[in-house]
This record gives structure tokens, sequence and C-alpha cells, in this order.
């Protein structure tokens, strides 16, 4: 993997995501088993709603966050293992409620989980699996683990309120938008990143330096989202394109293009905005790239990804250091 560190974040040379995260496997495959044990239940429907979100094909990349950081402080235990699977069912209910809210029909590829079973039972199954995080939390005996995560869930609540409020508001500021994310996904990310040190019993000064990483690589991670929906295919994306648009999400290239784009073309998409319009994805297509908006979304995610990498100071070298700052490079280089 060395051969990657030399190369600026945009570098042609494809990170080896799978590299990566096989030098968490023997932990992954733990923690999927606890998750696939958490998940049995005498409810029938949770069992198959939990199975179907799980299984469905994500990149497990905050369990991995947290077991490679714990990996560059010394080592995984068991305490470890459970705030992945944690980690991992809080951003899964997440998801649920997410694609309620915004009225999806594709997760990853596949439909979504409300588009299978409804939007009650996507709801319900993902207060299930919050519960069943806390419920996982407690068994650490931490009182700190459980003051980070009861804040971060509710800091995660405060940003999908927020990104309601801001949906079909054009006058969305660039500000504004970065708050959301900062608490919509970031913090997930900063809270897998930082448990990993206070499991260890990391000083404070390597406890903020992985939370801090964490929080940028967050942040970045959510920028090349939002850029993708503007780039990707269909396939790549693993949801339909203009889904952002259609749910009238004042993304940060809507923002950009409307601040740089001639009147009418600011009009046009202030207008999809306002009324969720997917009908006139190609034409905002054509303004946000005009306007250059993804080079723009693309650029300030690379910022994002350098003071991720520059947070890692605080760790002595190891493969897992270097595997932490190649995935800051993957979270902006990558196409889905």
């Amino acid at each position: 993997m060395a051969s990657h560190l030399q190369s600026p974040l945009n570098a042609p040379a494809p990170i080896d995501f799978d590299s990566i995260k096989n030098l968490t496997s023997f932990e992954a495959k733990a923690v999927d088993q606890l998750i696939i044990n958490e998940l049995t239940s005498d409810v029938i429907l949770i069992n198959q709603v939990g199975h179907y979100i799980v299984g469905s094909g994500g990149k497990r990349l905050r369990p991995m966050l947290l077991l490679l950081a714990a990996k560059a402080l010394g080592g995984a235990d068991d305490n470890h293992l459970i705030l992945a699977a944690v980690i991992e069912f809080i951003h899964t209910a997440t998801l649920l409620h997410d694609d309620v809210v915004d009225e999806s029909a594709l997760r990853r590829g596949k439909e979504s989980a409300n588009a299978v079973w409804g939007n009650a039972a996507s709801v319900l199954v993902g207060d299930y699996l919050y519960s069943s995080a806390f419920e996982m939390m407690v068994r650490t005996g931490n009182m700190r683990v459980m003051e980070i995560l009861s804040k971060t869930t509710t800091e995660i609540a405060e940003g999908e309120v927020l990104q309601l409020l801001n949906c079909n508001n054009p006058e969305t500021t660039e500000a504004k938008y970065l708050a959301v994310i900062a608490r919509k996904t970031a913090i997930l990310f900063s809270a897998a990143t930082r448990l990993s040190a206070v499991i260890a019993g990391a000083s404070a000064e390597i406890e903020e330096g992985l939370a801090l990483y964490g929080q940028h690589l967050g942040v970045a991670f959510q920028l090349i989202d939002d850029a993708l929906d503007y780039k990707a295919t269909k396939e790549e994306l693993g949801k339909n394109l203009g889904d952002d648009l259609a749910e009238g999400k004042p993304t940060l290239p809507l923002i950009y293009a409307i601040q740089n784009g001639t009147e009418s073309e600011a009009n046009i998409i202030i207008d999809a905005i306002k009324n969720g319009n997917r009908d006139v994805f190609n034409e905002v297509y054509a303004i946000v790239q005009r306007t250059n908006a993804i080079d723009y979304t693309e650029q300030r995610a690379d910022e994002e990804a350098q003071k991720a990498i520059t947070a890692l100071n605080v760790l002595p070298d190891s493969e897992y250091k270097e595997a932490l700052t190649l995935l800051a490079k993957f979270s902006v280089q990558r196409n889905y």
C-alpha cells in the first residue's frame, strides 16, 4: 500500500479498497457474526427487514474505521467488536428512516426496505435496531461510551431534522448545508474512531485526533456522495440519478451552481429545488457541469480529506495508520 501514500488525493492511481479491508478481515467476520446473532428475533419481520438491509452490500466503512483505529492503538478487543456492531446498527437504522423520509425506491442498487415492506415496517425495524444498539453498548460497562453514543444519536436526529427544514429551500447556504452533513453523516464516523481510542484507554490527544479524523472524513465522504448524484451512473450510484433533486435537497453542487450560474440558470435550479422536479434533471445537470460545481465540491472534499489525514499525526506509524490515510484518499477518489 505504501506506493499510494505519496500520491495527491485525486491521483489517477486507484486505491485498493479490498487490501485495506483485508487488514481487519478477521475482526470483521466476528462483527458480522455478532450482527447476525443480534438480529435473531422471534418477530419474523424484524429478521427479514434487518437481514435484508444489513446484508445488502454496504462497505461496512464505519465499523472498519473503528477496527483499523483500534489496531493502530494496539489491537481490537471484545468491546471494540461490540461497538463496531453498534455503529453498524445505528447506521442501518438511519438508512431505514432516511429512505422513508426521502421516499426512496432504491438503496445500494436494490429495492429499498420501505419499497418492499412499506414505511411502517421500515420505521419500526429502524427503531428496533436503535434499541438493540443501546442494549449492546451497555455490555461494555463504560459510561463514557454510552455518553458518546447517546450524544451521537441525538446529533444525527438533529441533522435529519435540519435537512428536512432545508428541503425545497433554495436559499440554503453552504454553511447551513455543511452543518447538516456534520451532524447527519460525519458525527457517526467521528464516534467510530473516537470510541476506538476510549476503549483502548488512549490519551485525550489521541482521542481528539481520531475524532477529528472521523469528522473530516465523514464530511469528505458526504460531499463526494452529493457530487456523484450529478456524475455517476445509476449502476455505480446504487440509486436513481437525480434523487437529491427530486427530494428538493439543496446539496453543495446545486448551491454553488445557483451562485455561479446566470440568472436564468439559477432560476431553473431554484424552481427545481422548490418543486422537487426531476423532470429538469438534464438541464440542471448541464448547469452544474458548466459552472464547475462538481469540481468545486470535489475540491472541498479534498480539503476535508487532507484535514483528516493531518489529524492522524497523533498516531504512531503503522500499516493501520497508513490504511486510515488511504481510506481518506479513497473517500474522494471513489465513483460509488
